[in-house]
């Protein structure tokens, strides 16, 4: 990503209000974001091969991943992009509400750059996505 660009961000997350509540917390902040969401699984896999209807969706610089989706769950969404030599250095940022530690391994075992747990306030929740984003407006992020 380029210091000019937007930072692509791929978000794949089924739940509406969790959805309000990420791009509202990208649009307060400073680090200027083009955001792309999927609703489940298998749209996140089709968006990252520019299928379908999502034949125009760009690389993304940044995933959001939530691990409880329709269709393909979240950790097999993460292990297919690690797998994959054009998607792997794509950091991957697991948020789920799962606190389950089993599921923590799974994420880091499988390559996530981190995993967050989303918290229950909308408030807190908003805090957490801008500190993501400022935490990769700084971040080296390894090109193509």
């Amino acid at each position: 990503m380029h210091s000019l660009e937007k930072m692509k961000v791929l978000v794949v997350e089924d739940n509406p209000n969790d959805v309000t509540i990420i791009k509202r917390a990208m649009r307060k902040s400073d680090v200027k974001c083009e955001l792309y969401f999927a609703r489940d699984g298998e749209e996140a896999l089709d968006a990252l091969a520019q299928k379908g209807e999502f034949e125009d969706t760009p690389r993304p610089d940044l995933i959001l991943l939530d691990i409880n989706l329709p269709k393909i769950n979240g950790l097999e969404v993460l292990a297919k992009i690690k797998e994959d030599e054009r998607l792997r250095r794509i950091p991957v940022i697991v948020l789920t509400i799962s606190e389950r530690e089993e599921d923590m391994v799974k994420a880091y075992d499988s390559g996530a750059a981190s995993y967050m747990t989303k918290p229950v306030d909308s408030k807190d929740f908003e805090r957490l996505i801008q500190t993501v984003q400022d935490y990769w407006k700084i971040a080296r992020i390894a090109p193509e």
